[in-house]
């Protein structure tokens, strides 16, 4: 029991939880970076384009800004770079010029909405959903994700002890990066 103790948290906000628990440093961190699929299986969080609900993709739901909000009030050019750089989705221009395009006649408050409009304009052409991409970089942004995996990489080693352990479980290319930058 003394080995072992959960503590609740944004793991961005790491630094700040541990001090309150009166923790002053670590033999090893694990952190998985992972989205859980209770969050993305949940139809009313709006994470997914294959059950139809609200356009929301925040995993605190207390926060302001939503899936919706981006796709809604972005510009066409700042929904292009989201696609992008957060998802790597080679057909970001063509989605962030649909998106701005559909908008004007219906804001999009759904995701089966959008997936449908992306599915319409990017045929599919693997045994990949057409949406995939853009829901992962809208998720990411809404819940700056690759922000907050750098502020925790950043503060992760001054918490370890002399001869800590760091490890990061990664799920893409693009996470992959920021954890192979920040360790070299």
């Amino acid at each position: 029991a003394d080995r072992f103790c959960a503590l609740k948290g944004n793991f961005r906000d790491f630094p700040s939880v541990l001090a309150e628990a009166g923790v002053t440093g670590l033999d090893g961190m694990l952190i998985d970076i992972g989205v859980s699929s209770h969050h993305l299986d949940a139809a009313e969080r709006g994470f997914s384009f294959a059950k139809d609900g609200p356009l929301d993709m925040r995993m605190n739901t207390s926060a302001s800004l939503t899936a919706a909000d981006i796709v809604n009030t972005y510009s066409q050019e700042d929904i292009e770079r989201i696609l992008r750089d957060n998802a790597e989705e080679p057909q970001a221009r063509r989605i962030a010029r649909a998106i701005v395009h559909d908008r004007e006649k219906q804001p999009f408050t759904t995701t089966l909405q959008l997936a449908e409009m992306i599915a319409r304009v990017c045929p599919k052409h693997s045994k990949k959903h057409p949406a995939t991409l853009t829901f992962q970089a809208l998720r990411c942004e809404v819940n700056q994700e690759y922000n907050a995996l750098r502020d925790f990489l950043v503060a992760a080693p001054k918490w370890l002890k002399p001869g800590g352990r760091l490890v990061v479980i990664s799920f893409h290319s693009i996470e992959d990066r920021i954890v192979k930058q920040a360790f070299q």
